[in-house]
């Protein structure tokens, strides 16, 4: 979700197969750079698969460059590495969200063969997204300050567990802001 010059991106801490918990503390967002961020949603061992991947290559870019990637970068790469694997795709659905020039933010999601979702607003991925773009339309507003934008990106992503049985557990919920990431963990209504 974005607000004014800062994004946030949040994920619930729930592990699953099939109806089976896991883990009530499993990480879905990572941290590429200081203004880089990206969740991967879905199958876990794919999802994690693809994070060393990309980190790998956003490390020979650095090497290369002499400086990060920008959000359009990463998002190009995300997809294409996804593209790659189309005929044995990995099974999950990146959420990138990072601050580029003049740290104007940028999110966008993909489906699993690299297909580009941009939004200016927010982009919602993995198994509750259905009930999540009901509560992010309903609650976004444009522009908002650091502190807004975690209530309401914290609100949407509760109340849209709370409806889908196979997310929840709480959350992770990252505000990056042009100066800091503050890094939240939510306590669901059920734990």
């Amino acid at each position: 979700m974005v607000g004014k010059n800062c994004f946030a991106i949040a994920s619930d801490r729930r592990l699953h197969v099939q109806l089976q918990t896991i883990a009530t503390d499993f990480q879905r967002i990572h941290k590429i750079h200081d203004k880089l961020f990206i969740g991967l949603f879905g199958l876990a061992t794919d999802a994690q698969t693809l994070y060393q991947r990309l980190v790998f290559r956003h490390k020979l870019y650095q090497l290369r460059e002499e400086r990060d990637m920008k959000p359009e970068t990463f998002a190009s790469l995300v997809s294409s590495i996804l593209y790659e694997k189309r005929f044995g795709p990995y099974f999950c659905q990146p959420v990138i969200g990072g601050l580029g020039d003049d740290d104007k933010p940028f999110i966008c999601t993909m489906d699993s063969i690299g297909v580009k979702e941009l939004e200016k607003d927010f982009v919602v991925a993995g198994i509750a997204s259905e009930s999540l773009y009901g509560a992010c339309e309903s609650m976004f507003k444009p522009d908002m300050e650091p502190e807004e934008l975690f209530e309401t990106i914290s609100q949407a992503l509760l109340s849209s567990v709370d409806r889908d049985c196979l997310s929840g557990w709480g959350g992770h919920v990252y505000v990056v802001t042009p100066t800091e990431v503050k890094e939240r963990i939510l306590k669901g209504r059920r734990d």
